[in-house]
């Protein structure tokens, strides 16, 4: 592991649902509790193979409830959803601070090809054209 990909500091922002991460050198990102929901590197989400993924839908509410280190290479973050099997490694945390925007859409494209959404009280219509 390359310790560029390790943070210097982590922080939990309960009340807007945000986990803040810091890294040498200054950069800064800000990935919520739905985004990591959502991108659990998890069995339960990723299946066992390509192709297996499991679109996971109404966690716009989700926050993280607790944060357990893992040695000195990953985070398990315990989601109130009871949701905990994912541990995200310090790699995986930075590619998903890399690429947020570009999952981000790729997650609401799924979501809408699906015709699912991301608040769990409202339920989504797909008509179609």
């Amino acid at each position: 592991m390359s310790e560029q990909h390790k943070p210097i500091g982590v922080q939990l922002h309960s009340r807007s649902r945000q986990l803040e991460l810091e890294y040498a050198g200054g950069a800064r990102y800000s990935l919520s509790c739905e985004f990591l929901r959502v991108y659990s590197p998890s069995a339960e989400v990723l299946g066992h193979g390509s192709g297996q993924e499991v679109l996971q839908t109404g966690k716009i509410n989700v926050a993280i409830t607790a944060i357990k280190p893992v040695g000195n290479y990953a985070l398990q973050l315990v989601f109130d959803d009871d949701h905990d099997s994912g541990l995200y490694s310090w790699r995986y945390l930075y590619e998903l601070c890399q690429d947020q925007d570009a999952k981000w859409q790729d997650y609401l494209a799924r979501l809408e090809k699906a015709g699912a959404g991301r608040d769990p009280d409202v339920q989504v219509l797909n008509l179609g054209a």
